[in-house]
């Protein structure tokens, strides 16, 4: 076994390597830019070695750079994680040459099938059925025209070397092919170095379903299930699970067997995913293989208590796989959230800054995984499993270099239902300050009644929400229940601004038992009955709901039972009450007394100032280009100009017709959020 491995990565995947090298007892290497000197990671490894500037073209994806971190650190091994270098073949390629282990396939197999054009036409020639496209080089965006009217709209314009959804657009007619082949190209290059497209149908009503396969080099060939991808956002995984809700154990053994059929025809060896689309009537295409380790691996991990990473390593090390294809058994079901660092109340646009609090629930080991990683057995009923993958800190800084996740949070449980419910409770729990980010959208998924039902596509995000995400609402009786947390808690508070005052001996008798509970545009007259162990909350519709908990003012996060339920409430100070966050929905909920209610409803709304006559960056970026000039006339939809943030490009569009009056910034100024661009007159 080796004694030094490299990650050749970083960011929450590079942590992941790091705990599986650790338990193997090998020493881990890091590497990194300017800008992650002070990551997890870094801090993580045995050693770390600087590899760079911040841009990830100049340092992560540079190989000569990474080739002198190895050897330099007398590392035996490199684990490339996924993304930047995992699917470069001349970077293992390098490492053969220099001697050195890579945990990952064979390059013949990353030539094959790391290649989206090459490896649809190997699975063609190998009897997958696969989706009509185009797999030929295509020379501009004419050419892109005219085959996507061949094919019939709607098409995918993909990235040959992409993943990750960089270097991806749907488009629907002429003018989207357009400017989608371009911009595709455009990420394409930034982000791998290769900037070849190619073009296939869109497929509607789609599931994304992938399955996992391990190989080694002793002519094993397992697959360890499936996992469901369908909840995506702009063609980037944002939820998944496994196994489906949707397979049933045919469509399942005859996607692992193709897939394990097709991992053979390129003679792969490690861990790899095969990816399908698959339609409402379980007829499955095959999309691509991933040739290296997922993002969502961890829920594989869960269900098989297989460590993943643990097997790239000892395959690479040439040992032989110690289970075969029978002893694989599914337990249970898993989620995954992937937290992002970006703020869905504007649609989703990057977010930068500090992380000035980040607190993550605690992780609770259960389930077929147990303390060791080794396989258990059936899991015991009742029990879940909370896990949580991530690469920073609090205090830690977010980079508009790289990728926006920070995090993944898994739940397991013995049932689809009790994965998604402990899912609610982490998330819920899971504080977050000081960047944007898509913990509220995570939690409204996870309580929408079609997810629930399993009943999911694609295109799940796009008509559940088709004017974005704009908070949640809480169903009236998780409002009565917060109203119920909310009168308790202010009592608690009420006692404790008594005594801090010490205008009273009995401090308890100057705080009132009738109170006005506001949220939602709701009022909840309440009275309060309190004793030692809680307190009693009656409604005026004679409800009575008992309140018990230990938080106390100041804690930004309550833990509470609410009539013998779990509650669990972000909590914040604003004026005559709390700011409140559970399940996705974001209140301010006030607590009056009667009077104070009467008085607060004569107040008038105070407006947001008037912003129309300008177009603000929705996010921290570069500016890439500048689209229109000063007297020009715009039309609704017209591109303005186009922002670059975490590797991915962003075209801003007029939302009505105007005069531009002014330009504010020039293509390579970088903007902070809600700085102008242009004045409309």
């Amino acid at each position: 076994m080796f004694k030094k491995l490299l990650i050749a990565n970083r960011g929450e995947i590079a942590c992941r390597v790091i705990k599986t090298a650790r338990k193997m007892g090998i020493a881990t290497v890091a590497v990194y830019s300017d800008a992650d000197r002070d990551a997890l990671h870094v801090k993580m490894a045995d050693e770390a070695i600087h590899i760079g500037p911040p841009p990830a073209s100049e340092s992560y994806i540079v190989i000569d750079k990474i080739m002198d971190a190895i050897k330099q650190s007398g590392a035996e091994a490199v684990h490339p994680g996924y993304g930047f270098l995992s699917e470069n073949m001349k970077f293992a390629e390098a490492l053969d040459k220099l001697g050195v282990a890579f945990v990952g396939p064979p390059t013949g197999a990353i030539e094959a099938m790391g290649d989206k054009i090459t490896s649809k036409k190997i699975a063609a020639e190998a009897g997958v059925s696969t989706v009509p496209g185009y797999m030929g080089l295509i020379a501009d965006a004419e050419e892109a025209v005219k085959i996507s009217n061949e094919i019939g709209y709607p098409v995918m314009i993909k990235a040959s070397a992409g993943g990750g959804g960089k270097g991806m657009r749907i488009a629907w007619n002429d003018l989207e092919t357009r400017e989608g082949f371009q911009a595709s190209k455009n990420e394409a290059k930034s982000s791998f170095g290769d900037d070849r497209i190619f073009i296939e149908k869109f497929v509607t009503q789609p599931r994304h379903i992938e399955i996992q396969v391990l190989a080694d080099s002793h002519g094993n060939t397992l697959y360890l299930g499936e996992r469901e991808c369908s909840i995506q956002r702009r063609n980037q995984k944002v939820i998944e699970e496994a196994p489906s809700p949707f397979l049933d154990a045919e469509t399942r053994r005859a996607m692992g067997e193709q897939a394990c059929a097709l991992a053979r025809a390129v003679g792969y060896t490690s861990a790899g995913t095969v990816e399908f689309i698959v339609d409402g009537d379980r007829n499955f295409y095959f999309l691509e293989m991933n040739t290296r380790l997922q993002v969502e691996h961890p829920v594989t991990e869960l269900i098989t208590g297989i460590d993943l990473v643990e097997q790239m390593i000892r395959v690479a090390a040439g040992e032989a796989l110690p289970f075969a294809q029978d002893d694989i058994k599914l337990t249970g079901w898993a989620m995954e959230s992937r937290l992002y660092a970006e703020d869905p109340y504007r649609n989703f646009l990057p977010s930068i800054g500090r992380l000035t609090r980040y607190r993550p629930p605690a992780e609770v080991q259960a389930g077929p995984l147990n303390a060791t990683g080794k396989w258990q057995g059936d899991a015991p009923k009742g029990e879940t499993a909370v896990r949580n993958d991530t690469g920073v800190f609090e205090g830690g800084e977010i980079s508009m270099f790289y990728d926006p996740m920070i995090a993944k949070l898994c739940t397991w449980a013995p049932d689809r239902l009790g994965a998604i419910n402990a899912m609610r409770v982490a998330l819920d729990g899971f504080e977050v300050e000081g960047i944007g980010h898509n913990l509220p959208f995570l939690s409204a998924v996870m309580e929408h009644e079609r997810f629930v039902s399993g009943n999911i596509t694609t295109a799940f995000i796009a008509e559940e929400y088709p004017d974005g995400f704009t908070g949640a609402s809480l169903a009236d009786d998780a409002a009565q229940r917060v109203a119920a947390a909310a009168a308790a808690m202010h009592r608690v508070a009420e006692i404790r601004r008594t005594r801090v005052s010490g205008r009273m001996d009995n401090h308890e008798r100057r705080v009132g038992g009738d109170w006005i509970v506001t949220l939602q545009g709701q009022d909840f007259p309440v009275t309060i009955a309190a004793d030692h162990d809680g307190a009693t909350v009656s409604f005026a519709d004679g409800q009575a709901m008992r309140v018990t908990s230990d938080w106390t003012p100041g804690d930004q996060l309550a833990r509470l039972m609410v009539d013998g339920a779990p509650l669990v409430l972000k909590v914040g100070k604003i004026p005559g009450g709390f700011r409140i966050r559970t399940r996705g929905a974001d209140l301010k909920v006030h607590v009056r007394t009667p009077r104070q209610a009467e008085l607060a409803r004569l107040m008038p709304e105070k407006l947001p100032p008037d912003t129309s006559k300008f177009l603000l960056c929705p996010m921290p970026g570069l500016i890439v280009k500048i689209d229109v000039e000063i007297g020009q006339e715009v039309q609704e939809g017209q591109a303005l100009c186009t922002i670059e943030a975490m590797k991915m490009e962003n075209i801003l569009r007029a939302e009505r017709r105007g005069v531009v009056a002014a330009i504010t910034c020039a293509p390579g100024d970088s903007l902070a959020v809600d700085e102008i661009i242009i004045e409309f007159a």
